[in-house]
């Protein structure tokens, strides 16, 4: 059955911009238009208590994107206990981009090829597709792998497998919640505003943070540091740094480099609940730093 589904789900069936849409590359593309949407109605249903709410979502689920799919699930760069790293990864999965199983499979692809033909989302194939085209090129992006073939390591945990499934329905479940709690104006801010921040955050770290920036490391790819980035992505826009050292719970490398995330992780690490935190060794540093030369 699901295999049917599945088939039926990703089956071409009408062209559009030169290319063949599926069913999921058309419910994706209405479902973050339909958020964008939300937005255009959130001048009309300001309240402080609605934009408290949205920035509080905002660091819960950025912090699910930057320190949970992405640090600890993607690499690995630190370890937590179960309960809270299924919780993070939860706050994750209310970003509204897609399960953890399918996010942390696109970034590891994106690293094994980095700005190469088959990186999911390299700005050499432009702007737009790196930071948005991609997502809804679906047949594409999964005949060139596969499939999830590289998390292998998620598939085997019950949690993960669950959510890879019903993901969609917990974050409709979070905006019903939102509105029983504060009507229109904590759902449109609360949904619709801080989903949509939180996802562009993250695309441009694709897109922008190869395009714009400097780059402190020989990487042999694109990734720039993008300070700008740096404050809005929760400290994810040091992306040269990352593709230096990818396994690194640390991306904000100087004093000055702000990185939220970071700080979150040392304040865990304080405590005694992220362990086996990795960071760059000097000597590391000093034969990164050679090969620029």
């Amino acid at each position: 059955m699901k295999s049917l589904i599945a088939s039926i789900v990703m089956t071409p069936f009408v062209q559009l911009g030169g290319r063949p849409w599926n069913l999921h590359d058309i419910i994706t593309a209405t479902t973050l238009l339909a958020f964008h949407g939300v937005c255009l109605f959130a001048p009309f249903y300001f309240t402080w208590a609605a934009f408290w709410v949205a920035a509080a979502l905002y660091i819960l689920t950025g912090l699910g994107i930057t320190l949970g799919f992405h640090r600890h699930l993607a690499h690995k760069s630190f370890h937590l206990p179960k309960w809270l790293e299924y919780l993070f990864a939860y706050f994750g999965v209310l970003s509204l981009q897609g399960s953890p199983i399918d996010w942390v499979s696109t970034h590891r692809y994106h690293h094994q090829f980095t700005d190469k033909a088959k990186d999911p989302h390299s700005p050499l194939d432009g702007f737009w597709f790196s930071h948005m085209g991609w997502i809804f090129d679906s047949n594409s992006r999964y005949r060139i792998y596969g499939g999830l073939k590289n998390v292998e390591d998620m598939k085997k945990q019950w949690f993960y497998r669950f959510l890879h499934y019903t993901y969609l329905g917990h974050v409709l479940l979070s905006g019903a919640l939102l509105y029983a709690l504060g009507g229109l104006p904590f759902f449109i801010w609360g949904m619709g505003v801080r989903i949509v921040y939180v996802l562009h955050f993250t695309l441009l770290v694709n897109s922008a943070g190869h395009i714009w920036g400097k780059q402190v490391w020989n990487t042999g790819d694109l990734s720039k540091n993008n300070w700008l980035l740096g404050w809005i992505a929760l400290g994810e826009g040091w992306h040269n740094n990352h593709h230096a050292f990818e396994n690194s719970a640390r991306q904000g490398l100087e004093w000055w480099q702000v990185d939220l995330t970071w700080y979150v992780i040392r304040a865990l690490q304080a405590i005694g609940l992220a362990t086996n935190v990795k960071t760059p060794t000097e000597s590391q540093m000093r034969r990164k730093a050679a090969l620029a030369k």
